[in-house]
């Protein structure tokens, strides 16, 4: 079985040996990522360095030179990024394809028994009400965040059309995420304007978007530019923060607790679109990891020994930050869960993401209080865990987690 949305290494993906030079970072150049729409296909083949000369390899007499494999790069490349093939980057390819089997819609699924349990004064608790609340409070702005990363900073940034065409899926999935939040804050009546501002008035929400924002700034600022260490590594930083952080951390207190109510036949609506979410993100999260990885093998020089310790710093930041979020959901236990149980569970959580990364593990002995979880990531096809109905996509192949 597969461990915590852990995937099986393919031949071509990018791996992690955990060796890299600590030496100082060289110069490098700087591609135009900007050129305007009406400069030529030849202008954006002899895209210009840093400062303002051709690269000697798409100099005016190559203009009509055919792309190879060996052209691309996942960063800072110059050659043609409008050319889908031949694919240098398959493992991108394979996950965009997997994404369009796995298509599904919120409409699909029948909101009819959450919205009698909510309306329902003896249906839930007040503890469980708070908790359903707080969650759609946070995730109904987080993917909103996610898809404005992807649409305005990373896509200008990776230079590579196989992972661009995942990115476009990517953000249309972050798209379909919002939707079914708004969906079940919709059937549920919730007062919207509570659970639209919750990252501007809920303290733990809010600390969370407080520290994302700034990595989001730094890859959407228009002014902002790769080809230098200095560049690169921030923008390195900013899909760490993003993948391993954001989708790979932030999200897991809330998926746990719906997911939980679910297993319990309560919310059971609710708690199949997160099924579907936490799918998704969970490939979100493994593309990430995989393009990082893949930026590192190409430049080793940005792995420096300061470097991972800021990462590493990062990472713990995050844990307290969604460890508040998680007492806050939930003060008193519920579910069967409470807030310590779920400080072992992140910690346990950024353990993984650190080894997917190549870094040292943070919390020696951490476990997995929910091994649920891995069996609902884990989760192929043919019945919903909830056994509310087939999990057969309409426009899509069956479920899957790969």
């Amino acid at each position: 079985m597969l461990t915590f949305e852990d995937e099986t290494v393919k031949s071509g993906m990018p791996q992690i040996n955990g060796v890299f030079n600590d030496a100082p970072m060289p110069g490098a150049s700087r591609p135009n990522l900007h050129a305007s729409a009406s400069n030529r296909l030849a202008d954006i083949r002899d895209t210009e360095t840093a400062n303002g000369e051709q690269d000697e390899r798409y100099a005016a007499d190559n203009t009509n030179r055919r792309l190879s494999v060996e052209d691309k790069r996942i960063i800072n490349c110059k050659a043609d990024v409008n050319q889908l093939v031949p694919f240098k980057y398959k493992w991108a390819w394979e996950k965009y394809l997997a994404a369009c089997a796995n298509h599904w819609m919120p409409q699909e699924i029948n909101m009819s028994r959450d919205i009698a349990l909510w309306k329902d004064p003896d249906g839930l608790t007040e503890d469980e009400r708070r908790l359903v609340k707080r969650n759609l409070g946070f995730f109904v702005t987080a993917d909103s965040l996610a898809a404005n990363n992807i649409v305005l900073g990373t896509y200008r940034h990776i230079t590579n059309p196989e992972c661009r065409q995942y990115l476009l899926r990517q953000a249309f999935e972050e798209a379909i995420h919002t939707h079914a939040y708004q969906y079940i804050v919709e059937s549920l009546g919730l007062n919207e304007g509570e659970i639209f501002n919750a990252y501007h008035e809920v303290t733990s929400i809010r600390e969370k978007d407080e520290f994302l924002i700034p990595f989001i700034d730094t890859l959407t600022d228009p002014e902002f530019r790769t080809g230098t260490p200095e560049a690169d590594q921030k923008l390195l930083r900013s899909l760490i923060v993003f993948a391993c952080i954001m989708e790979g951390l932030f999200f897991y207190v809330g998926f746990t607790q719906i997911l939980a109510l679910g297993r319990q036949n309560k919310m059971t609506g609710a708690a199949e679109q997160y099924q579907y979410i936490l799918r998704d993100e969970s490939m979100h999260c493994n593309f990430g990891i995989d393009v990082i990885n893949q930026i590192k093998m190409e430049n080793a020089h940005l792995w420096t020994k300061e470097f991972r310790a800021e990462i590493s710093s990062l990472m713990q930041k995050a844990v307290e930050l969604e460890y508040r979020y998680a007492e806050d959901t939930m003060p008193r236990g519920v579910l069967g869960m409470n807030a310590p149980m779920f400080k072992e569970y992140l910690r346990y959580i950024a353990n993984r993401r650190c080894q997917q990364i190549g870094l040292d593990i943070l919390y020696p002995g951490a476990s997995n209080p929910f091994p649920w979880m891995s069996e609902m990531i884990d989760l192929k096809k043919e019945k919903n865990f909830f056994e509310t109905r087939v999990t057969e996509y309409q426009t899509g192949g069956a479920l899957s987690w790969d």
